[in-house]
């Protein structure tokens, strides 16, 4: 089993489902009291989310970098960065290792081709439905139609991300409110939707939509465990 090295704390809430995922497959996988071999580094959200706001990218992008290297250095063979938003500067990252690092939006196209779809709708912070670090690796890696919602559900997405999920709020009306979104994209085309924010699957799973949704943090979680074990 490889050693996997996970950049985490962006925010906690989603880490430690990267780390329960991660564990649960591999004792799935291997049986007895198998569990993953993690190596984590947890970031102070609070210091990543000012440089978000203060758009300081090159800053975070130094920063991250910087834990990947002691990540590797301390034996990690592969790396998971557990957040969709600071694959904004996953270019950053891969400059200064020499594992791999498993880009998220990999595993999340991945999946959207085997259900055999081409349009899908995005959620995630306004920095990833935005910005194109995303969106265009989904559409030049996979040949799919990413679409976004409108301004004003842009903004709602975004301020529930913030305001409450990464504070451990779960709420039935933020909710209600993201599953008006979806049928919104549904209404404008799109076959399926990304979760693409590691905190949505706290807030909305399939059962509450009328479409697939695919859950970025659980298809991240297991394409690494898939890779630890590749030699198994």
């Amino acid at each position: 089993m490889k050693r996997i090295g996970l950049l985490g704390g962006m925010s906690w809430e989603s880490s430690i489902e990267y780390e329960r995922l991660m564990n649960e497959a591999v004792r799935e996988r291997l049986g007895g009291v198998h569990s993953a071999d993690l190596i984590i580094r947890s970031f102070d959200f609070a210091v990543i989310e000012a440089l978000q706001a203060a758009g300081e990218w090159g800053a975070a992008g130094e920063l991250l970098a910087a834990a990947a290297h002691d990540l590797e250095r301390s034996g990690a063979e592969l790396l998971v960065l557990c957040t969709n938003t600071m694959h904004e500067v996953a270019g950053a990252i891969t400059a200064a290792v020499s594992i791999p690092l498993l880009h998220i939006a990999d595993a999340t196209g991945s999946a959207v081709r085997a259900a055999g779809l081409s349009t899908v709708g995005l959620l995630g912070t306004a920095f990833t439905m935005e910005r194109p670090f995303y969106r265009q690796h989904l559409i030049d890696t996979f040949g799919l139609d990413v679409r976004v919602a409108n301004d004003a559900d842009r903004a709602l997405v975004h301020r529930v991300i913030y305001d409450e999920l990464v504070r451990g709020i779960v709420s039935d009306d933020s909710r209600a409110a993201y599953v008006d979104v979806v049928a919104r994209l549904v209404a404008d085309g799109c076959e399926g939707v990304i979760a693409g924010c590691t905190e949505i699957e706290l807030l909305i799973g399939p059962d509450d939509i009328d479409v697939p949704l695919f859950p970025s943090t659980r298809l991240h979680a297991l394409a690494a465990v898939d890779r630890a074990l590749l030699d198994d």
